[in-house]
């Protein structure tokens, strides 16, 4: 007997591409259920709303960034090669799958008050490289919150340009170098 996986997969990609195109708000579950070619009880046996299904498709993206970035935290060995590896990993993520970022981009200002300190989280990540690259005498003295809020930032406004501004043509991987050398200006300085 199936476990419903790809169902709900196939519900979330769906949704995914509807939120992005219509907006949450203006989604409706019939809209979800139809263009995924499913019944309405289909998709609430998996999902209990589709606020639940909104934050669901937001919070396993955002925690997997996130728990990616720790392991590129615990696995490189100086700041500077975690903040690297770390702001090219954001980069590779958009080109790789720009649904899934697009909607993380559109829909954060509704769900980052959700968080919770527990959960895995991108901006604490390279917070903590920072503070950690401050402690270790790597990075200059200065705030790690402002610090961190810069280098996330500097991306967020780069795929920014991307998304809604259409200013920025290339693949965002291919402007890697670019935002790592100014992500590192700003916390060496």
């Amino acid at each position: 007997m199936p476990d419903g996986t790809a169902t709900k997969e196939l519900i979330g990609r769906t949704a995914l591409r509807l939120f992005i195109e219509k907006g949450i708000t203006e989604t409706t579950i019939r809209d979800i259920t139809s263009s995924a070619g499913i019944a309405v009880g289909t998709l609430y046996r998996h999902y209990g709303s589709k606020d639940e299904l909104a934050w669901e498709l937001f919070a396993e993206s955002y925690m997997t960034i996130g728990r990616e970035l720790h392991g590129i935290r615990i696995k490189e060995a100086t700041a500077r090669s975690k903040l690297e590896a770390m702001i090219r990993h954001f980069c590779n993520i958009f080109d790789k799958d720009t649904a899934m970022f697009t909607y993380l981009f559109l829909s954060r200002h509704r769900h980052l008050q959700k968080l919770t300190p527990r959960m895995p989280n991108p901006y604490i990540e390279i917070r903590s490289v920072i503070n950690e690259g401050i402690r270790r005498g790597e990075i200059p003295r200065q705030d790690p919150d402002v610090s961190a809020s810069m280098v996330m930032g500097l991306i967020m406004q780069m795929i920014d340009s991307r998304l809604l501004g259409q200013r920025i043509k290339q693949s965002i991987a291919s402007l890697a170098d670019t935002t790592v050398a100014a992500s590192l200006r700003v916390v060496e300085a």
